[in-house]
C-alpha cells in the first residue's frame, strides 16, 4: 500500500531533532516511527505520523522545511527470511529499493517495511496480495 511520510530537512546540530519532536508532539501528532540520515552538515528526518498535514504546516510554521511524499509499507510476519523475500521480488521485478526503515508491531506480531523505490505504483500493484 502507499502511505504519507513526512521528509523534514535540518541542519545536523545538536537539538535540532528534539525541536522537530517538541514541534510534533505541541501539536498533538503521534509519531509512529522516525529515521534520521546525515551529512556532514545536514540531515533528512523521515517520519510516519498520525496527521501528516497537520505535521508539515506545524513544521512550516516554525520554519523546517518539510514535505509529504508517498512511500509504500508492507506488513510482514515476525518470522525469518520476511524481509528477504520482498526485497527479492522488489528486485526481480526491476524495482530499486531507494531507501527503507521498519518497525515491529508487538501487538500483531507483525513488522511495517516502509521504502521508496524508483516505481511506487509498480511496487504497490506487486505487493497487493503479498
Amino acid at each position: 500500500m502507499k502511505i504519507e511520510q513526512i521528509s523534514v530537512f535540518m541542519e545536523n546540530k545538536a537539538g535540532r531533532l528534539a525541536r522537530v519532536t517538541d514541534v510534533i508532539s505541541e501539536a498533538g501528532i503521534h509519531i509512529k516511527s522516525m529515521i534520521v540520515t546525515d551529512t556532514t552538515d545536514f540531515g533528512v528526518l523521515r517520519m510516519l505520523v498520525d496527521d501528516p498535514q497537520k505535521a508539515v504546516n506545524a513544521l512550516k510554521n516554525r520554519g523546517f522545511a518539510s514535505s509529504i511524499t508517498l512511500v509504500n509499507a508492507v506488513e510482514l510476519k515476525n518470522t525469518p527470511h520476511e524481509i528477504h523475500k520482498i526485497l527479492l521480488l522488489l528486485n526481480n521485478a526491476g524495482i530499486n529499493v531507494e531507501y527503507m526503515y521498519a518497525y515491529t508491531q508487538p501487538e500483531k506480531n507483525t513488522t511495517m517495511m516502509i521504502f521508496m523505490s524508483d516505481n511506487i505504483e509498480k511496487a504497490t500493484r506487486l505487493l497487493e496480495n503479498f
